[in-house]
């Protein structure tokens, strides 16, 4: 909370006009590797935007350069790149680097997991960001939560899924723990970039796909190619996404520095949240005109993504000791928020 006042104070200060911050910033000339391309709706944009304010609250003196992927590292050697040093920071989520830890999966989006004010809740007064920073200390590296997006679809599909028989068989680029969940329904899943993805299901490569929500999806085109657009996205039903730094690079800085990075991505994640429930309705509508099915999964699938999704948990709870206390911090956090959420809001 002290921090939290802090940064409020310094964007106050930097807010009244003065001509120069009431204390010297660190002058910063930093790379940040983007893992989306820039011009692709709120996961791209919304690290344009973060790079921005932190340019304008600083005065100038935070300079964070937005990099295109493949521009230093690939999108997908991005943690790499910002463990050794190579670049200071990158634009992400934490779900894309589960390879290297697959707890930090917990911490991007939850198979039949939180919405957005819960799940932010349990980062910001839950314990999350604590195990977050616990989880990227051994590699070097310094998480800031920077955004959320809305709930995404569960994918698109060639062909009517009537029942789980269906998916067997399928190839199909799956996200982050959602993944082995589909795996256990006889799906062949892979991990692609999202440029990567459209050319792949054009060629059948793959034969379905998941990337994002529709206003992501309508722009990269999936519906030339698919025609059955899947809800809810119950492994995706709000998705962190961070600002990656190297650590030692980030201790090295002043509180007050450290405050104006932590005050921006907090202003982000707002900024993201409304931007993404503003232009789904819009795209939806255009997707329909384009000859899109919009279907919603029935119950029995439903239950059986959920039975698959709990041996999921189960699996990873054996094989990574921070699976674990990620996993019961944040299991305990919504069994007590339950209580709230169960009286506090309208269900009519």
């Amino acid at each position: 909370m002290k921090s939290f006042l802090s940064a409020v104070a310094v964007t106050a200060s930097l807010a009244v006009g003065a001509a120069s911050p009431a204390v010297a910033l660190d002058k910063l000339d930093w790379d940040m590797q983007s893992t989306y391309p820039g011009s692709l709706t709120q996961l791209g944009t919304l690290g344009k935007v973060l790079s921005e304010r932190l340019n304008a609250v600083s005065g100038g003196e935070i300079n964070l350069k937005f990099q295109e992927p493949g521009a230093i590292v690939p999108a997908l050697e991005a943690f790499d790149a910002v463990a050794s040093g190579a670049v200071q920071a990158a634009w992400s989520t934490p779900g894309y680097w589960t390879g290297k830890d697959s707890s930090l999966a917990l911490f991007a989006a939850v198979p039949f997991g939180p919405s957005t004010p819960e799940y932010v809740s349990w980062l910001k007064f839950g314990g999350g960001q604590e195990l977050l920073d616990e989880i990227y200390a051994a590699y070097g590296i310094k998480s800031l939560i920077c955004a959320v997006i809305a709930p995404e679809a569960a994918g698109w599909f060639r062909k009517e899924i009537k029942s789980v028989d269906d998916l067997k068989g399928l190839k199909m680029r799956f996200f982050g723990l959602g993944a082995k969940v589909m795996q256990k329904l006889g799906v062949s899943t892979q991990l692609l970039a999202g440029g990567d993805i459209f050319p792949a299901l054009e060629l059948g490569t793959i034969d379905a796909t998941e990337f994002s929500m529709p206003a992501i999806d309508l722009k990269l085109g999936f519906y030339q190619v698919a025609k059955y657009y899947y809800f809810p996205g119950w492994h995706q039903q709000s998705t962190m996404f961070e600002l990656m730094l190297n650590k030692a690079e980030w201790d090295g800085l002043d509180d007050q520095t450290r405050s104006i990075f932590e005050t921006v991505c907090d202003a982000n994640i707002v900024y993201g949240m409304a931007e993404g429930e503003a232009i789904q309705a819009s795209a939806l509508a255009e997707l329909k005109s384009n000859g899109v099915n919009i279907m919603e999964w029935d119950d029995a699938t439903l239950t059986a993504l959920e039975a698959a999704w709990l041996e999921v948990v189960e699996e990873e709870k054996a094989a990574n000791p921070n699976f674990v206390k990620a996993w019961d911090s944040l299991t305990k956090f919504r069994e007590e928020y339950k209580i709230w959420s169960d009286i506090g809001y309208l269900k009519r």
